[in-house]
């Protein structure tokens, strides 16, 4: 059964889904969920019911937000469609500080015609920033959708660039 904690996050909320040892989804949400404790911004606080592998996530990410971490180490797993699947791992291989255009990464998964699959793929990424879809930009350096939003997509390159969030 799916368990989730919601925590403060500078994009919003970050939402932490997992079962037992394992992390099944990561995603930024704008509003806070009904959940049984309450979210307090200014705090660390998670709602919903976190645990010792969340709270570990959500360290990882906010390390990552402040320059400190350019990799993560905690148990995923990546669950949809084979073509889905064979998207995010080429995604995991883009080194940090690097992007990739939807039309490389069709290349890399062997499809170089499926540029709009890879987008729709990269929609349903469920473990965001650590299998990092943002880092996909389109063929002319544009930055094209993202779940979490431009906004915050143009951050993360930012900050992968050497600036600052």
């Amino acid at each position: 059964m799916n368990s989730y904690a919601v925590y403060p996050f500078d994009f919003g909320f970050l939402k932490i889904e997992y079962e037992e040892n394992v992390i099944t989804g990561i995603k930024t949400i704008h509003e806070k969920e009904p959940v049984n404790a309450t979210i307090k911004e200014s705090s660390n606080a998670a709602a919903g019911k976190s645990s010792a592998l969340t709270d570990k996530v959500y360290a990882q990410i906010c390390e990552y937000l402040r320059g400190k971490r350019k990799t993560f180490d905690f148990p995923y797993e990546l669950r949809g469609t084979e073509f889905q699947k064979k998207v995010w791992n080429v995604l995991c291989s883009i080194p940090y500080g690097e992007t990739r255009t939807y039309k490389e990464i069709a290349a890399a998964v062997g499809n170089p015609k499926a540029c709009r699959a890879v987008g729709m793929a990269n929609n349903k990424n469920p473990i965001a920033i650590a299998v990092p879809c943002h880092r996909v930009i389109g063929a002319n350096g544009s930055l094209t959708g993202y779940a979490g939003g431009l906004n915050m997509k143009k951050a993360l390159l930012l900050l992968e660039s050497g600036g600052t969030i």
